[in-house]
């Protein structure tokens, strides 16, 4: 039985709408813009300011340090042995790692799933978590889908829905890719990438959770 799943997606692929259907199947909590308030709580940053940088802003500070045993907390250790005063981390770095603490306060409480933030990657390396128990999948669809979405959610007109797709994928993949040198959407690090076209959003969800039992 699984009872911590991830889901990443790329934009307009409907992984909110999936993670949201499979956590109400397998009565899990959900979280998603909760992470963003609780990453206020711990950090003192705004919920404006982390809902809107989480992915604009890039740094790589803290991968180096993220599963060692001196990672450091935004105003606690860290730098300052080496350098001397009072540590401050890149605005990116202190939302990262914010978002970091969340996910793994959140994902304590008890069967969740989580979306996106790198949840995959934090997971997976901590010792807590048992391996048979965690699931990571990663929501695609094709192109033409995602605009008909964005189109749908947004009334946008195809041309500007297309480059927003694109934009925000990349900005995805460039925040995953930062944080935890690895390649966003690439099938060996993930347990399951889904094309969410093939399906439908109710039945992709519902194949999900028939898998998370086993």
């Amino acid at each position: 039985m699984k009872k911590i799943i991830t889901i990443s997606r790329e934009y307009g692929s409907g992984g909110h709408t999936i993670a949201k259907l499979l956590a109400e199947n397998l009565g899990y909590s959900f979280y998603d813009s909760e992470i963003i308030d609780v990453a206020a709580q711990n950090s003192g940053l705004s919920p404006d300011f982390i809902r809107t940088s989480e992915q604009n802003l890039s740094s790589g500070w803290l991968y180096n340090l993220l599963l060692g045993p001196t990672y450091a907390t935004s105003g606690s250790a860290g730098l300052s042995g080496a350098m001397g005063g009072t540590p401050t981390l890149p605005l990116a770095d202190q939302v990262f790692n914010a978002q970091r603490k969340a996910i793994i306060d959140l994902a304590k409480k008890g069967p969740c799933v989580v979306v996106g933030r790198c949840a995959d990657f934090i997971l997976r390396h901590e010792d807590w978590v048992q391996k048979d128990e965690l699931l990571n999948v990663f929501i695609y669809a094709p192109l033409a889908d995602k605009v008909a979405r964005a189109i749908e959610r947004k009334g946008l007109d195809p041309k500007t829905a297309e480059k927003e797709v694109k934009l925000i994928d990349k900005r995805r993949a460039n925040h995953y890719n930062t944080f935890t040198e690895r390649t966003w959407g690439k099938r060996d690090h993930y347990d399951l990438l889904v094309n969410s076209s093939l399906l439908g959003l109710e039945k992709t969800a519902l194949m999900l959770s028939q898998i998370a039992k086993i």
